[in-house]
């Protein structure tokens, strides 16, 4: 795309944003030009947030299905756009609604508490949803003697139950982009580095949890480097967030922490990235992709995503 080109489609999708009465939500994994757009740029709490409460008539959100499927589900009267429609997640696709529902079938007694990263089909099928900024106050709320089953994320699963010291029975998901992360080549990233400090994504493997220096979710890593006095940070997350790292403190240094091929671009998540600038327009001026759930569907999926929203 030759930067002419890229100058047109922006300025095109800002007409038809203002057109459509639309508003575009961004996930901070979403490429620079798409965040720079973007209405509002979050992570999944604060998007569900923003969708909740908007008055536009489109809603166009950049990120992968799960997320524009929340969207839906709390606007079910407005159209909800995604650029691709195969923008899915690794978390998501380990934890299919029928193997679920049998789990929950012979487990009655277990509170389901299940990670945004999941499909409507299994949001429907749980107690409350959470997130990882909100994840923590969530399992706390919970009462001491009830048993819980955390889905799909092992890893925040293992995390939170180190956190509360609560037990809960985890369902065996992971995110691709967060399991390249090894700890051998971050350990050697901080010699190299000293005066760094390591953050990252719950979702990392508890060998990366071990040696960091900070552990939250994308926002959260963002407010800590914004309020933190340090001037260098490894970042142990999907890269994407540096883009609003820098232009949030342009004065630090931010490196990305490498996964175990660092040849390959496995700090980048495969499904954000297939969002681009010419499917935003394209969608936008088509108005389509678009998200469409049965209403039972959503009445389901609403119940326990409002109960994340009310403790929110």
């Amino acid at each position: 795309m030759d930067v002419m080109t890229e100058l047109n489609l922006k300025q095109e999708i800002k007409i038809l944003k203002k057109e459509l009465n639309a508003i575009i939500l961004a996930h901070y994994y979403q490429e620079a030009d798409i965040q720079d757009l973007a209405d509002f740029v979050g992570d999944s709490l604060e998007l569900s947030k923003q969708a909740a409460k908007t008055n536009a008539d489109v809603i166009v959100f950049a990120g992968v299905h799960f997320m524009a499927e929340t969207a839906k589900i709390l606007n079910p009267t407005k159209k909800v756009i995604i650029p691709d429609i195969t923008a899915g997640c690794s978390l998501s696709d380990s934890c299919p609604a029928t193997l679920f529902k049998q789990f929950r079938d012979k487990h009655p007694e277990y509170y389901a508490v299940t990670y945004i990263n999941s499909s409507a089909a299994v949001k429907a099928l749980s107690d409350i949803i959470c997130t990882s900024s909100n994840a923590e106050k969530i399992i706390r709320s919970i009462p001491e003697n009830q048993k819980i089953l955390f889905s799909p994320d092992r890893n925040l699963g293992r995390y939170l139950m180190e956190k509360t010291g609560r037990k809960m029975l985890l369902w065996d998901g992971t995110c691709i982009v967060h399991e390249q992360f090894v700890q051998q080549k971050i350990e050697k990233i901080k010699l190299e580095n000293p005066d760094a400090l390591l953050i990252a994504h719950p979702e990392c493997e508890e060998k990366v949890l071990d040696i960091s220096d900070f552990i939250g979710s994308t926002s959260q890593l963002l407010k800590f480097v914004k309020e933190n006095p340090a001037k260098k940070f490894i970042v142990a997350t999907e890269v994407g967030i540096l883009h609003q790292m820098k232009k949030s403190c342009p004065d630090k240094i931010f490196i990305p922490a490498p996964p175990e091929n660092s040849t390959c671009a496995c700090n980048e998540c495969p499904h954000m990235k297939k969002n681009t600038l010419e499917k935003l327009y394209l969608c936008m001026l088509e108005l389509q992709p678009e998200i469409t759930l049965p209403d039972d569907l959503i009445k389901k999926a609403y119940i326990p995503i409002k109960r994340m929203m009310d403790l929110s």
